[in-house]
């Protein structure tokens, strides 16, 4: 099967537009290389497509320089100055969707469908954040003190870090940079290592769309050593990352020693409750959205599957014949649903999961392990029977694998979904208006989708409570993550 489907190297080699393949860093307005450089692979099939240049630490302290002398002119332009030029980047991404779908595809695995929906998504904040520039209103505030005037306005914090995943590689990079870029700051992309192909593919038509020198930057390499830099450099005055919990604890440290602005989209444990009275068919199908949508890789998958008595089985058994219809397989392979993980500490997650559900009594009715196919490829599963003491009720998997929990109440069913460290998203499926507003209240989640398993975009003040971690993106709550309030009082107006 796999000899017989298009490869990413040979895929990369149909690009419309070749120059979008970049494998050097874009700092100060240039392309720049280095003497060392690390692998970029298909997931599919462990192939090397590209080598990228490692940037060092005086590269990164170049981007830097280059960041910060960038700093006035951009922060002077008008807002819709800047808008025009962030515009006409998202119209050179949206003409370029194909190209930059392929290669995303090849670095990343997604299937090339969703990889180009991706991109229309990324373009989607681009374009947001470009005309939300221009509403970064501030305020007047009643005097308190006779003879004055009281004025609040919104300035742009400085150079800004974003620290990106390989998950989505573009539309996180969309969505962080565009919101600084409009605020008036220069930013600094750093990739996932296993995914820059992406973010240099965005610097090369940043670069045709006419950004200055210094805008934007993207930086490749090691990740321990890039991210450090930037987070100890008090030039960076704004550090936005998607990661882990358990990085972004280690990193929101560091970043504290130098009193940094800091934004954090981390890690997920989504539950999907579904209620007796819900519509069976809509919520089979939100769920298998809600979980196989990115081959599961995707921190608002569903992680926990909560179906009421009254429903569970048919449930379980309308979920594991649209499973059992996944085809699964390499991104460019047409009709798959299910690309490859990423990384295999991804398919060894997913496995060591399924293992101890089973060990513990849970019962598998689609998928398992091991594989049909080898490689970085997971079968998708659904498991029944499964228990808040196995594992996979307690981590995120970050995979294809479906554990259906059994409830009998609201009451108990609210308790458990919120019996967690991790607060992003949670999902609801219930005809009941009045039980829906309760939950809504009162699960402890930064976004709820009722009888829906889409709810992200643009317009959407993106984030989670407790360890999920801090701020927004999208909205124009993500605008205000890159910009200080100054606040102004004159004084001595009496006539």
């Amino acid at each position: 099967m796999l000899n017989t489907i298009p490869t990413a190297r040979h895929a990369l080699k149909q690009l419309s537009d070749t120059a979008l393949l970049r494998d050097r860093s874009y700092i100060a307005g240039a392309w720049a290389g280095s003497q060392t450089s690390t692998a970029v692979q298909d997931p599919a099939t462990d192939e090397e497509v590209a080598q990228v240049a490692d940037c060092d630490t005086e590269m990164l302290g170049q981007a830097i320089q280059a960041a910060e002398r960038a700093f006035t002119g951009w922060r002077e332009l008008l807002a819709r100055e800047r808008g025009k030029v962030l515009l006409k980047w998202a119209g050179l991404i949206r003409d370029h969707a194909q190209d930059l779908a392929i290669i995303l595809t090849a670095e990343q695995g997604k299937p090339v469908s969703e990889s180009e929906a991706e991109i229309l998504y990324g373009v989607g904040f681009i374009e947001w954040f470009a005309a939300e520039g221009e509403r970064a209103y501030g305020e007047t505030i009643p005097a308190h003190k006779p003879s004055s005037r009281l004025f609040v306005s919104m300035h742009p914090v400085g150079v800004s870090a974003a620290v990106t995943p390989w998950n989505f590689p573009s539309a996180m990079i969309a969505r962080k940079a565009a919101a600084a870029l409009a605020a008036g700051c220069p930013v600094i992309v750093k990739p996932a290592v296993e995914t820059p192909l992406s973010a240099l593919a965005l610097a090369e038509l940043a670069h045709r769309a006419g950004f200055p020198a210094g805008v934007f930057q993207v930086v490749t390499g090691d990740a321990v050593l890039l991210t450090e830099g930037l987070l100890a450099d008090e030039r960076v005055r704004a550090f936005s990352f998607t990661g882990s919990t358990e990085v972004g604890r280690l990193l929101l440290g560091k970043a504290a020693q130098t009193v940094k602005r800091v934004s954090m989209e981390l890690g997920g444990h989504a539950p999907f409750i579904v209620f007796d009275d819900a519509d069976l068919d809509e919520a089979v199908e939100g769920c298998l959205a809600a979980k196989f949508t990115t081959s599961g890789q995707d921190c608002l998958a569903a992680n926990r599957i909560y179906v009421q008595d009254g429903i569970h089985d048919a449930f379980v058994e309308r979920l594991r014949v649209r499973i059992g219809r996944l085809q699964v397989g390499p991104g460019f392979e047409p009709g798959v649903d299910i690309g490859p993980m990423t990384k295999a500490a991804v398919v060894e997650k997913c496995r060591s999961h399924v293992i101890d559900s089973i060990e513990k009594g849970a019962k598998v009715v689609a998928g398992g392990v091991p594989s049909p196919q080898t490689g970085n490829f997971v079968y998708p599963t659904l498991l029944v029977g499964v228990r808040d003491d196995m594992l996979i009720a307690s981590e995120e998997t970050f995979g294809p694998v479906a554990p259906i929990l059994r409830f009998d109440n609201e009451e108990d069913v609210r308790a458990a979904a919120n019996a967690s460290e991790m607060g992003l998203a949670a999902y609801l499926y219930t005809r009941d208006l009045k039980r829906a507003m309760r939950l809504s209240d009162s699960l402890e989640y930064g976004m709820i989708g009722v009888n829906t398993a889409s709810f992200t975009g643009a317009p959407v003040p993106f984030g989670g409570w407790k360890q999920s971690g801090l701020g927004r993106e999208g909205s124009r709550h993500g605008l205000r993550e890159f910009m200080e309030l100054k606040y102004v009082c004159f004084g001595g107006l009496a006539a």
